[in-house]
């Protein structure tokens, strides 16, 4: 089993002076915390993977092609693979769970 705390990978990621941490990868997916503080620009590019978010702390927007919508604690997004998307509007200090399928790059 592998098992993480979410406080413990936030100072995993602190630590390395990173916006994200991956911290488990299988052979069908991968999972990370991706953090942005308030005011922060999100630098995403499209990815070649679905890709999951839930929201576990934070408020922003969140657009996905077209589509806008607000996101906070217990949000889960969907984004497919290859389709723009950012985070922006982001008004409290944002973390939040990834998963990639299949894993990322």
């Amino acid at each position: 089993m592998k098992a993480f705390r979410l406080d413990e990978l936030e100072a995993e990621r602190a630590a390395n002076d990173g916006a994200y941490l991956q911290f488990l990868r299988e052979r069908n997916m991968s999972v990370g915390l991706y953090a942005l503080n308030a005011g922060e620009q999100d630098p995403q590019k499209p990815h070649n993977q679905d890709e999951v978010y839930f929201v576990v702390s934070g408020r922003a927007s969140i657009t996905v092609g077209m589509e806008t919508t607000q996101v906070a604690r217990g949000s889960v997004v969907y984004v497919p693979a290859g389709v723009p998307h950012k985070f922006h509007h982001i008004s409290e200090d944002l973390r939040v769970l990834v998963v990639f399928s299949p894993p990322e790059g």
